[in-house]
């Protein structure tokens, strides 16, 4: 087994993270009207971490049965898109384009979700828990837009 490759994507998957990092919540989101069940603040880094990790992992599982594939190439895409949510959320404020990449960004999950089950089933496995938790956040960027002056076309 290969487990460098195995730490390469293990790292692709992290450094959407950190990139993503480099836009903290800060004054503004602490400042936001929040809904009750939004998770507390200390709970994002360490699901996001297991999530990053089950990513690169499920990449390599695939990786290994197939080589690099279309949906390695997907699994690509939605890192960026991951990575650029952050980006329209905390860096930006731009609440209503982040809900809007966040669902392109949930396809995108589901698209490589489904290839990589194809390719290996324990490898889409392991996506359920991100594409889940994708779906969660895009609940609560939708109620947070709606909360905090959520307008059209988006604010």
């Amino acid at each position: 087994m290969n487990y460098a490759i195995l730490i390469l994507f293990i790292a692709m998957a992290l450094a959407a993270g950190v990139a993503g990092a480099w836009f903290e919540p800060g004054l503004w989101y602490s400042l936001m009207t929040k809904p009750w069940w939004t998770p507390p603040d200390a709970v994002f880094a360490p699901v996001w971490t297991v999530l990053y990790v089950l990513m690169g992992t499920a990449a390599w599982l695939a990786w290994r049965r197939s080589g690099w594939s279309g949906a390695h190439n997907l699994f690509v895409v939605q890192l960026v898109l991951n990575a650029g949510w952050s980006w329209l959320f905390f860096g930006l404020h731009r609440t209503g384009w982040a809900l809007a990449e966040i669902g392109l960004l949930w396809l995108a999950i589901l698209a490589v979700t489904v290839g990589f089950w194809r390719i290996r089933r324990e490898a889409g496995v392991l996506l359920l828990p991100y594409l889940t938790w994708v779906a969660f956040a895009a609940v609560l960027n939708f109620r947070l837009w709606q909360l905090n002056g959520g307008g059209l076309p988006f604010g």
